[in-house]
């Protein structure tokens, strides 16, 4: 799959009809410490009906590490000009956490882009203060040791308590904490101070017009209820779903279930724009 050139950054993405104009696209925008494979099961289950196009942050994945350029609206600059060198009108946005982060300052900026706007496991709020010391720790610890020595001290803020127990999910637990692993530090670091270092945009979301989906797993220890119930408010018309059992990462612990709500979703915005 290709780079391609933004902002002069190069950035990865993967897109699964690029010769198919016809097709509505589909935009996602991976969470911190992740990359494209973090919306695979979404891919698999929309691509038939979709363009879906997912790529990789700067400093994440296979994306180029820059020396700046990771606060959110730069982050926010780049999908919007990834969308435009592609020659995409339009897109229907998912954005998981920082993706989501991400998303919302793209509707902000560029309502015209997008058709829709799914929000996971995300918040609109800037990093609660409680949590910055322990985040910079970790910051400080993978700058020690590199990232392969505290992944498994991720897991816990990534996945809920539900996938973490379930003996079935071994090998996908196994195979998350490898694509963890695969960071490199120096994309981490930057990457992560970006996220803590983010201002809130609560005051901004009544500027957000498009139609929004905002979905939060009940086990999400990162961004919480309270956090996706913010965003609803602030939103106007918006659609808000809880995913039973679920953590941080909804795409990977209840890919059905988002898959399933995201699919009634769009369903009732295409039927509303008929």
């Amino acid at each position: 799959m290709p780079h391609i050139k933004i902002n002069n950054t190069d950035i990865y993405y993967e897109d699964s009809a690029p010769d198919e104009q016809q097709k509505p696209v589909m935009l996602f925008a991976h969470g911190l410490l992740w990359n494209t494979r973090l919306f695979k099961n979404q891919v698999e289950h929309f691509k038939d009906d979709y363009r879906c196009i997912a790529f990789d942050f700067r400093g994440q994945g296979k994306s180029q590490i820059t020396k700046d350029g990771y606060d959110m609206d730069t982050l926010a600059d780049d999908a919007i000009e990834l969308l435009n060198t592609l020659n995409v009108d339009s897109c229907h946005y998912v954005g998981l956490s920082m993706g989501g982060f991400v998303g919302q300052r793209v509707a902000i900026k560029r309502p015209d882009l997008l058709n829709t706007l799914t929000l996971i496991d995300t918040s609109a709020d800037a990093e609660d203060l409680e949590n910055v010391p322990g985040y910079k720790k970790l910051l400080m610890a993978i700058r020690l040791l590199g990232m392969k020595r505290v992944s498994k001290k991720v897991m816990p803020i990534m996945f809920g308590a539900t996938f973490l127990a379930d003996k079935t999910q071994k090998a996908a637990r196994k195979e998350w904490l490898s694509v963890l692993q695969t960071n490199r530090k120096g994309g981490v670091v930057k990457a992560t101070t970006g996220v803590i270092e983010r201002k809130g945009i609560l005051d901004q979301l009544g500027h957000i017009t498009t139609p929004t989906l905002i979905i939060v797993g009940d086990e999400d220890v990162a961004t919480p209820y309270s956090k996706a119930e913010r965003m609803h408010f602030g939103i106007k018309s918006s659609k808000l779903a809880v995913i039973k059992g679920s953590g941080h990462t909804s795409t990977v612990e209840a890919p059905d279930a988002v898959n399933k709500v995201m699919s009634k979703f769009l369903a009732s915005q295409s039927q509303s724009q008929s």
